[in-house]
């Protein structure tokens, strides 16, 4: 969205049009959108937004639920704001902490900023492109004086008057546009300038799953965040936000559920033994966190192989940590042979799952040919320079 978008949409007359057209499901709904109100006089940046914000909401309900029908939103700033189901869990930590007032620095759309308003917490959200500020004020307005946003770059804010921060350093190099992922020395503010604040303001920093360990300080808890079977991201929570004791932890949220493992550092991994009963995936926050050895201990379990993170285990335990498979049999790894045996055992449903192999499981899928009305799992590794290709089914 550029400023002329944005300035023919908030208006009294664009939100009304925006309310009218409602949700646009398809490419082909949002075409006769346009040719509709392009016939009814509007003007190319009006029908532009109206239409782009009528896509747009449909998405968003994914992450914001029935809220995303009153917000605005850019397609990078959605792609990058946090799920409201998990600005609320980041929001509840700062209320426990007895917190009351927070700078919300890089604060995009507002989705960690409606997290905390929606507690009560005052909140001043700035962020330091013109277009998405003014977009998080306006999904932020409901909220009244307990939250204020502002135009502007992280380091320009003054603190003094704050209980605590929220920083989302961009990774992008703007708020609106989608563009290739930046190195990790072009983080805007800097990182340095980021932890420098930590250190002298309690807060969190939001970051990517995949933020280089070795950046991470020694004084602050690194808490991976996996959300329906994707990992989406790392907290660094410095000062009172920080747990005594915790520098690592791996949150699992499925749906409204959550379970949280935590440990004083990385933990070590289980020993490596003979392929069992069971495979066990861990999760990816637990992979992430280098947990793995702790949910390994939990289930009497072993990995399958040195470096890559698969469990196994003689005892029908599971945990909400992992994926568990019950195993079937050794197939052949002969693409030809493994053919031919999935088709013996009437296997047409097929999920397939990699680790530490180069294979495509779209590609394998199509090669496989198959047939029938069984389902199972494939799991397609290695054990040292030896291939493994295990049927399972899902525990």
């Amino acid at each position: 969205m550029d400023t002329a978008e944005l300035t023919a949409l908030l208006t009294p007359e664009g939100l009304r049009l925006l309310d009218e057209v409602g949700p646009l499901d398809s490419t082909d709904d949002a075409a006769r959108a346009v040719s509709r109100l392009r016939a009814a006089g509007h003007s190319p940046d009006l029908v532009a937004a109206v239409v782009g914000q009528a896509r747009l909401r449909v998405r968003a309900a994914a992450k914001f639920g029935p809220f995303a029908d009153r917000m605005l939103f850019t397609r990078a700033g959605l792609e990058q704001a946090t799920r409201l189901s998990i600005a609320a869990r980041h929001a509840g930590r700062f209320l426990a902490a007895g917190v009351r007032r927070v700078a919300d620095l890089g604060c995009g759309i507002g989705g960690d900023a409606l997290g905390l308003a929606g507690l009560g917490i005052r909140v001043h959200a700035v962020d330091a492109d013109e277009v998405t500020a003014a977009l998080a004020a306006y999904n932020l307005a409901p909220f009244g004086d307990d939250a204020s946003v502002a135009h502007a770059r992280a380091e320009d804010v003054d603190l003094r008057e704050m209980d605590a921060v929220w920083l989302d350093p961009a990774r992008r190099t703007a708020g609106h546009a989608e563009t290739r992922q930046v190195a990790s020395g072009e983080w805007s503010p800097s990182l340095e300038w980021v932890f420098d604040v930590l250190r002298r303001t309690p807060g969190g920093v939001k970051l990517g799953p995949g933020f280089d360990r070795a950046l991470i300080p020694d004084d602050v808890e690194a808490q991976w965040i996996s959300a329906d079977g994707s990992t989406i991201e790392l907290v660094l929570w410095a000062g009172a936000l920080a747990r005594e004791g915790v520098r690592r932890a791996a949150l699992v949220v499925r749906g409204d559920d959550a379970w949280e493992l935590t440990a004083p550092t990385d933990s070590a991994d289980v020993d490596v033994r003979d392929l069992g009963a069971f495979v066990h995936e861990p999760d990816g926050a637990v992979i992430r966190a280098r947990l793995i050895g702790e949910v390994g201990r939990a289930l009497d379990a072993g990995m399958l192989s040195t470096g890559i993170a698969y469990l196994t285990s003689d005892a029908a335990l599971t945990s909400p940590f992992v994926s568990s498979f019950r195993v079937r049999e050794l197939l052949p790894v002969d693409t030809k042979k493994l053919a031919q045996a999935l088709r013996a055992r009437g296997i047409g449903t097929l999920e397939i799952k990699k680790r530490g192999v180069d294979i495509d499981p779209a590609v394998l899928r199509k090669k496989l040919s198959l047939r029938g009305d069984e389902a199972a799992t494939l799991i397609v590794t290695r054990v040292g320079s030896k291939r493994l290709a295990v049927l399972a089914d899902r525990v």
